[in-house]
């Protein structure tokens, strides 16, 4: 008799009651990546019209309904609720999908839909455990892509330094794949310890939840995994837990130790606080940090709790490398007031004095204007325009969907549901909203490389957000080799981010980043006079980025 192969552990059906119904459907999105579905999206959520999952698999668009129970069976309501969703998101096919069963008036449901022209399917508890089974469906690697020469690299270092000072930090731009690197990190710790328990920590909860998602890939379906915040708390963090550290630390203060920590965005370690907690807790672990902006605002060095970091590559010599696409920067100083700039003196100014009197508001109707031409002649045109509050990227918004190309225009930002924010990622991603107004919420973990256009508008100084900001544009994907960038200036320390990333690329000394050698592709629109000037005062002035409001500056008569 032929042994069936092992059951994937998300699909137990032990994990699955104690998984609960919203990691019944993570597990659901785990299991059909496996099965080769592809652009597997969770739009579990108030007004999802009776979809939790969308999907598509050999070229046709599927909507799943994921139904946990504990003991009873699915009725046919969900089986209706299918139905009703196929027509609202123009699927072609529908799935309702349990851990349990289905009563016979579901399976009538499903036959009298069926019968109407729409296919739909029934997954029982049982079905799971077969197709996880099954060779002939079930993939037992997901596709991971190949790894860069430098991935390689920083693979080997972050190995080396976890194996000999348990400690390790990789920095790493956005678009040069750090999750993919923390993910074979991840890997090869449990190829090692497969009985280990290992965490991994955001600090959001939709960080975590697309953190866990990440990671999938470089799994074994033997492991499980499950998330750990203030929404949800598993009876046992067995395998690999992703979690917020406000919650994580809580399991640590009663004796929880994992053999390995992963610290997503680790800029966000302060010296005190619940992550300096929870890793002084646990020195025994390994610990990594990962991050592409290692600086922060209040000067902390973050190498003080990783050690030196074991592997380092910057945007500027990623872009130079080909690994991210080229930058076609162009800085507006038509916001300059150049006869205020000649009135200026030695009046040792603060630095919030100096913008009051340097900028000049910018109109969003200009802004839209400059948008407006550099869209006219880019091929296949996607933009962001990144606001500085939520009123004003839903005023840009509406500004934006007076122009014909641009009606559909959407926004991303706090005061959105999960839901909505997804939907409209998702949307942008297939082509179906051309440009999207947003706030900080797309600073961190968000992957949309088909986006050619980035647009600051009323930007703030921090060299964390620009550097994050910039980073959702430089992706590389199929068609696009380049990103044009408007960046309409209102911050003496931009000038300073702006000028630095320049000199990276003429000088090959990004002091941030592995110091390469090489050809830039960073160019400036300005108004020469003005931009000469700001330049060369800008080279005289000592940590100019990392000042606060209140420092006071001399700016010298010309």
């Amino acid at each position: 008799m032929t042994e069936l192969p092992e059951t994937a552990a998300f699909v137990d059906p032990a994990h699955l009651l104690e998984a609960g119904p919203s990691g019944f459907v993570r597990n659901l999105e785990r299991l059909l990546q496996h099965l080769g579905y592809e652009g597997v999206v969770n739009v579990d959520g108030p007004g999802d019209k009776g979809a939790d999952i969308y999907a598509t698999r050999n070229g046709e668009r599927w909507i799943i309904q994921a139904k946990w129970k504990q003991s009873s069976n699915v009725g046919k309501d969900a089986v209706t609720e299918v139905s009703r969703a196929l027509l609202f998101y123009g699927a072609d096919r529908g799935a309702v999908i349990t851990n349990r069963g289905f009563t016979s008036g579901a399976k009538s449901e499903k036959n009298r839909i069926e019968g109407l022209g729409q296919q739909v399917t029934l997954w029982t508890g049982e079905s799971l455990v077969a197709l996880s089974q099954d060779p002939h469906f079930f993939q037992q690697n997901l596709p991971a892509p190949d790894h860069r020469p430098y991935q390689v690299e920083a693979l080997v270092a972050l190995r080396h330094d976890l194996g000999s000072r348990r400690r390790a930090l990789l920095v790493l731009a956005t678009g040069l794949g750090k999750t993919v690197v923390a993910g074979e990190v991840l890997a090869w710790f449990l190829r090692e310890n497969p009985d280990a328990q290992v965490l991994l920590l955001a600090n959001r909860i939709d960080l975590v939840h697309q953190l866990e998602r990440a990671i999938w890939r470089h799994l074994d379906p033997s492991v499980r995994t499950q998330v750990l915040h203030g929404q949800e708390r598993p009876n046992a963090l067995t395998g690999v837990t992703l979690a917020t550290v406000q919650s994580a630390v809580t399991y640590v203060r009663s004796g929880y130790r994992p053999g390995l920590i992963i610290v997503d965005e680790a800029h966000n370690v302060t010296p005190d606080g619940d992550y300096a907690e929870l890793l002084d807790l646990t020195t025994d672990a390994r610990q990594l940090g990962v991050t592409a902006t290692p600086w922060r605002a209040d000067g902390y060095n973050i190498e003080e709790r990783f050690g030196e970091a074991s592997y380092k590559m910057g945007i500027a010599d990623g872009i130079k490398m080909g690994y991210l696409a080229d930058v076609d920067y162009k800085l507006y100083l038509d916001t300059v007031d150049w006869k205020a700039v000649r009135s200026l003196s030695s009046n040792n100014y603060s630095i919030r004095e100096l913008n009051s009197k340097l900028f000049m508001p910018q109109m969003d109707e200009a802004i839209r204007d400059h948008l407006l031409d550099v869209w006219n002649t880019t091929i296949n045109p996607r933009a962001i325009v990144f606001c500085q509050t939520i009123e004003h990227a839903e005023r840009m918004k509406n500004l934006l969907r007076r122009v014909g190309n641009w009606a559909l225009t959407e926004t991303v930002h706090a005061d959105l549901t999960m839901r909505d924010r997804r939907l409209n990622l998702l949307r942008f991603r297939n082509g179906d909203i051309p440009v999207l107004t947003a706030v900080d919420i797309l600073n961190e973990g968000v992957d949309i490389p088909d986006v050619n256009i980035l647009c600051f508008a009323r930007v703030t100084h921090s060299r964390k957000v620009f550097v994050q900001q910039l980073g959702r544009g430089v992706r590389l994907s199929p068609g696009k080799n380049a990103v044009t960038v408007l960046d309409f200036v209102t911050d003496i320390r931009r000038l300073k981010a702006v000028t630095d990333l320049g000199a990276a690329f003429e000088t090959g000394q990004d002091t941030e980043v592995l110091h390469m050698p090489g050809p830039g592709n960073v160019t400036f629109v300005e108004n020469d006079q003005v931009g000469g000037f700001l330049r060369q005062w800008i080279n005289d002035v000592a940590n100019l980025d990392s000042e606060g409001d209140q420092a006071r500056l001399d700016f010298p008569p010309i």
